[in-house]
Formats: structure tokens, C-alpha cells, sequence
């Protein structure tokens, strides 16, 4: 008899592991979340002693303190308001469960997807609105009409953190676009993504797993049933760009690429080389839609903690565009497809260097949302 385990163990097991997380970090955030409010006379007279005797006129630390309670705050309520979806919904029961899986693929089909879809893009609004509030930040968006109607793919730039809240905003809210998520599985610790992102038709990829296989062929799966208000959104880089990474890359790229493709790999200065597995998987079995490109400025200099504290996105310009390639432009070969994505990683990067110049400058004041 097979020591192998069996498909409903495995998931069993899986269910568990998830309930554990969940369990351990709603209680971990809900501390932080009342500890802060307990100390915030005080956190907020030592913020604001050292952004004084720093001098520099940015209260960086006292941002920085508000946005933690902006954070912590959202996620709170976004749990709380989770559950009560769940609750009301009758899920729980039974009740509408063969609905809700039989709605999944259809993105905004069914009451329970369509809750939590809002709950989504509320989320995300709270956060990004406030952080252009509490820095100072200013957002300018290009070529927004392209993304006014699905379906289509979506390739996405990854600076920091803080644009994976960008497609929320600016597409899924703003649009009613109902966007499917290739995230990492990282990002299950936290409890708002770790709920809601499960109830929405995404898919968090396990980097490293040794299976490319499964987990390409699972992202492939969000392309099912794709409709008028439906995307597939991925960050074809991986992770978030330094140069550091970038070199690291490149230097694994030699010798194990294409000359064509390194010659343009190498010309990148401000994005990483996308990696081809999700991407072209995408692109495979593409049922015929367009494709959108993302590229973004303003978020370089805050992809750590460290970064923001140090009022990397103080009076910060954010800059976004948006262009969309028709799927006829598409190319049908697999070696064509990765070079014309490789050549609009190359545009992403161009439009970096003319939007910014040498370095991305600081906004002198004022706050003016797209």
C-alpha cells in the first residue's frame, strides 16, 4: 500500500495550515492594532521629537507612525467586515456554496464574489488615498481609457510594495474590472489578502516549489470564462526591482538566454528582466484577448520600511501610464512572444528615463489625485 497521501488529506492538511495562519495573525495585527492606539500620545510626541531634531522639514517618522495606524486600522475593519460577509452570506451553512464555486471563474457573478470584490477595492482605496494624504503624494495617471473595459492581460512594473495597490485603485475600483491576481504566496500573512484574496478568483504562486509545471498551469486557470469586466493581472518580474537584483539576474541570464533577448536584458536600468514561465503561460492560452502594460515611477525609493522612514514618499510624484496592444499584434510563436515582451519591458524602461530623468524628484507641495 502507497504511503501517499491522499488528495483530500493534502487539502485537509492545507485547510488547517490556513485556519492556523489566519488565527495567528488576525490576533497578531488586532495586538499591534490596540497596543499603537494605547501608545499613540506617546508614539506620536517621540515621532515627532525625532523628525525635529532631524531638521529635514519631511515629519517622516510621524508619517510614518499615522500611515502604521491607517494600516493596522484597515486591516481590522477589513477582517471584521469579511466575516460579516461570510456570516450573511449563509456560506458557512451551505448555504449558496455551489453557487459561489460555480461563479468563481465569471469574476462578478454572484452576490458573494461581488461583496467581496467591494471589500477589495475599498481596502486598497483606504490605503492608497491615505498614503497620498498622510506623504504628501501626488498621482498622475496617462492612457487611463485603455483599461475602461476587459477582458485583458495585465503586466504590471513591481517597484515596492506599495504599487501593488495600484490595479485596485485604478483599474478594479475606479473601472469595476474585475482583476485576477498572480500573487506571491508571501503575501498570505496578511489577513485581509489572505481572506479576501482566496475568495476572489486569484492564485498565490509558491516561488521555489520545483514544480513550475503546476504552478504555471494553475495561473493559466485565471483565464477561464474571462468576461467583459474580468483581467488577469501579473508582475512579470517576480519581485520588486533594485539594481542589486538587477545585475544578480543578468549575470544568471549569460549563457542561458538567447543573444537577442540578453542584448535587451542588459539595457534595462530601472526594471528587472521579466521572467517568461507566467507570462508566456498567459500568453498560451490566451483566448484572444489584448494585452495592457503598466509602467509606473514614484515608488523606487520605498521598497523597504527603512525607505519610507527615511521619507522616501514624502511630496512624491507617482506617475502611471497605461497602453494596450490589440491580440492580433500579439505574436504566435513562443521565441517571438518572449521578445515582444522583452521589447515592452525595454518601453517601460525608456519611459522611466523620459519621465524622470536622471532620478525621480521630489514634489515641492500639494496633493492632487487622478
Amino acid at each position: 500500500m502507497s504511503d501517499a497521501p491522499s488528495i483530500p488529506r493534502v487539502a485537509s492538511r492545507e485547510r488547517l495550515l490556513a485556519w492556523a495562519r489566519r488565527l495567528a495573525m488576525i490576533t497578531l495585527y488586532a495586538s499591534m492594532w490596540v497596543l499603537l492606539l494605547a501608545t499613540l500620545p506617546l508614539g506620536a510626541l517621540v515621532a515627532a521629537g525625532i523628525d525635529w531634531r532631524r531638521g529635514d522639514g519631511r515629519w517622516a517618522t510621524l508619517r510614518c507612525l499615522t500611515f502604521a495606524l491607517l494600516y493596522l486600522s484597515c486591516e481590522v475593519v477589513g477582517v471584521i467586515a469579511a466575516f460579516v460577509i461570510w456570516l450573511g452570506s449563509g456560506v458557512w451553512a451551505g448555504r449558496g456554496r455551489a453557487a459561489s464555486r460555480e461563479a468563481r471563474p465569471s469574476g462578478l457573478s454572484g452576490a458573494y464574489l461581488r461583496a467581496n470584490f467591494r471589500l477589495q477595492c475599498w481596502w486598497a482605496r483606504s490605503l492608497f488615498r491615505g498614503a497620498e494624504r498622510i506623504f504628501a503624494m501626488r498621482t498622475t495617471v496617462t492612457g487611463d481609457e485603455v483599461v475602461r473595459q476587459g477582458p485583458f492581460l495585465l503586466f504590471l512594473r513591481h517597484a515596492s510594495i506599495g504599487d501593488t495597490v495600484l490595479p485596485a485603485v485604478l483599474i478594479a475600483d475606479r473601472h469595476n474590472i474585475m482583476l485576477r491576481y498572480v500573487m506571491k504566496r508571501e503575501l498570505l500573512w496578511d489577513p485581509c489578502l489572505d481572506i479576501v484574496g482566496n475568495r476572489l478568483p486569484n492564485y498565490f504562486v509558491q516561488r521555489g516549489s520545483g514544480d513550475s509545471e503546476r504552478e504555471i498551469a494553475a495561473v493559466q486557470h485565471l483565464l477561464d470564462e474571462l468576461g467583459p469586466r474580468d483581467g488577469v493581472l501579473i508582475y512579470p518580474e517576480g519581485t520588486r526591482f533594485s539594481p542589486a537584483k538587477r545585475e544578480r539576474i543578468v549575470e544568471r541570464l549569460r549563457g542561458a538566454m538567447p543573444a537577442r533577448l540578453l542584448a535587451l536584458a542588459e539595457q534595462l536600468r530601472h526594471t528587472l528582466p521579466p521572467r517568461l514561465g507566467g507570462p508566456l503561460g498567459l500568453l498560451e492560452r490566451n483566448p484572444g484577448v489584448d494585452a495592457v502594460f503598466c509602467a509606473h515611477t514614484g515608488f523606487e525609493g520605498a521598497a523597504t520600511f527603512r525607505d519610507l522612514l527615511g521619507g522616501a514618499l514624502v511630496r512624491r510624484e507617482v506617475q502611471v501610464a497605461f497602453w494596450r496592444v490589440p491580440f492580433a499584434q500579439i505574436p504566435l510563436e513562443r521565441d517571438a512572444r518572449a521578445e515582444w515582451l522583452y521589447q515592452h519591458w525595454r518601453r517601460i524602461d525608456d519611459w522611466i528615463d523620459a519621465v524622470t530623468g536622471p532620478a525621480a524628484a521630489p514634489v515641492q507641495s500639494g496633493v492632487a489625485s487622478a
